[in-house]
């Protein structure tokens, strides 16, 4: 898209969708606000109306679908009230004709003395902003395609004559012309909402046309909740660059940090594989605790656990988290897929990010956040793009990946290997007599990392991990086995000898 000269601009009242539009909707000009019934069309067009009144412009809704009444309690029910916005309805048009005539009025008398209605109504009001709801009445009025874009076009020009800006709505009960009506349109915004097979619906939004002005291409997801409309625009990894040194990062264990080379890389991603038990979320937390030590803001994102549950889990290892939450070192988010659609949830990190300045993330895991949402094609590209921001940003990323089954033949669910910097391999073994616990490093970007295996424990007061083990055999085949001597394996803190 080329870059388009300054264009001026009237903000929305969602600061979100202005983001979208680069500053707003252009002053002056039709704009074209079209989704199916209940897209949230009017609820987008009543934000536009109320940051105009709270900005001391004149607003004026003229509405051919809903009365006054629905309206006002439509409002009513996200805590707005209309009051100082103009309501202008449209009564039926057999009142405002001849009421001594029998004979049924044909469509284009009709039509004529809709629109004469409505600019009167406008001249008489002198509105800056303007909402219609809904193109969709004036075309079943209209009826032929010709007179319909040619009614909508002259008031297009009447209301650009007066320096209106103006939201047309259409549910798009007919899909006739509808590329006609964009062609007369200076911009077109296009809602949808898409039934999932289980859970909230998702809703997303699309800049499909904006003349003369720069805008965010693509679909975005949003919300509606009372009182407010929060869109979450998709996320460009490549315009959101910041400066840092790539040091290393603690975990305030001697034994992990030699495992990884020295420690964790800032502004790398890596993912912790194993399956359900072997500690993966444990090793997480143990890089939270040390960031939180140091000064630096966490953030932890849950689709599996509750916060009790981790909280429990933590305390037993040495970490409180709860203490960690209540001071402001730490921010941890339950992440509910069924209810919350994708952008939301990179939106979510990023505040994090971007208003805590997060330097550890850790998202736990990703088997729930794609397998709940089997529906959304793009995942893996969503997340992909979320990494390469949270890189771009300086941001320690922590993946969890549950492999399938506990012992013996274990798979990956999905490769997602290609998206990680560093791969820490968990896995169970036996040895001893006892079912034990072993971790490795099978691929770390950005330096050298020991390429044996060591063995970890978690006990009451804390996580250890061992010394290298280097009579393992089979790790890679997700069924290792262990044929050295006892002497080097970890003890239990009552265990002797």
């Amino acid at each position: 898209m080329s870059k388009p000269t300054k264009t001026d601009k009237i903000l929305t009242g969602i600061p979100e969708f202005d983001l979208v539009l680069r500053g707003g909707l252009p002053r002056a000009r039709l704009h074209l606000l079209e989704g199916a019934p209940g897209t949230g069309k009017t609820t987008i067009a009543l934000q536009f109306l109320l940051k105009g009144l709270r900005d001391g412009k004149r607003g004026l809704y003229v509405t051919l679908s809903e009365t006054e009444t629905e309206l006002r309690a439509s409002a009513a029910s996200h805590g707005w009230s209309l009051d100082g916005i103009g309501i202008f309805e449209l009564v039926p048009l057999e009142a405002q004709l001849d009421r001594q005539q029998s004979v049924l009025y044909p469509s284009e008398v009709e039509l004529g003395e809709t629109m004469r209605l409505i600019t009167e109504r406008i001249e008489a009001e002198k509105p800056d902003l303007v909402v219609i709801d809904s193109l969709s009445e004036l075309r079943l009025l209209a009826q032929d395609q010709l007179r319909y874009r040619r009614q909508i076009l002259a008031l297009k020009q009447f209301l650009q004559g007066r320096h209106c800006t103006t939201l047309a709505l259409d549910d798009l009960t007919s899909q006739t012309g509808s590329m006609e009506l964009h062609s007369l349109m200076h911009g077109v915004v296009s809602l949808e909402q898409i039934e999932r097979s289980y859970g909230a619906a998702r809703r997303r939004l699309r800049i499909a046309k904006m003349r003369g002005s720069e805008y965010q291409s693509g679909w975005h997801d949003f919300a509606i909740t009372p009182g407010n409309v929060l869109i979450f625009p998709s996320l460009i990894a490549d315009e959101h660059k910041t400066e840092f040194q790539p040091t290393a990062v603690s975990s305030s264990l001697s034994g992990l940090d030699e495992l990884m080379g020295g420690g964790l890389t800032r502004g790398t991603t890596t993912m912790l594989v194993g399956p359900s038990g072997v500690g993966k979320s444990s090793i997480a937390l143990q890089y939270v605790a040390a960031a939180v030590r140091r000064g630096e803001y966490a953030a932890y994102f849950s689709f599996d656990e509750s916060f009790e549950t981790l909280a429990l889990r933590s305390t037993a290892l040495g970490i409180d988290i709860e203490e960690a939450v209540s001071r402001g070192e730490l921010g941890w988010e339950r992440a509910n897929p069924s209810r919350l659609s994708p952008g939301q949830f990179v939106w979510q990190v990023r505040r994090q990010v971007e208003d805590q300045k997060a330097r550890v993330v850790v998202i736990d895991s990703l088997n729930s956040y794609l397998s709940t949402m089997p529906e959304e094609k793009a995942l893996i590209l969503q997340m992909h793009e979320l990494l390469t921001y949270l890189n771009n940003q300086g941001v320690v990323t922590i993946l969890i990946l549950a492999q399938q089954g506990i012992v013996g033949d274990i798979q990956n669910p999905v490769d997602l290997s290609f998206m990680s910097d560093t791969v820490v391999l968990l896995r169970f073994f036996e040895a001893a007599g006892q079912v034990r616990k072993a971790i490795s490093v099978v691929k770390k970007r950005t330096g050298v990392h020991e390429l044996a295996i060591r063995e970890f424990r978690l006990f009451p007061d804390g996580m250890q991990v061992g010394p290298q083990l280097l009579e393992f055999q089979g790790v890679l085949t997700g069924v290792p086995s262990y044929d050295g001597s006892a002497d080097p394996l970890l003890r239990g803190r009552s265990e002797t000898g």
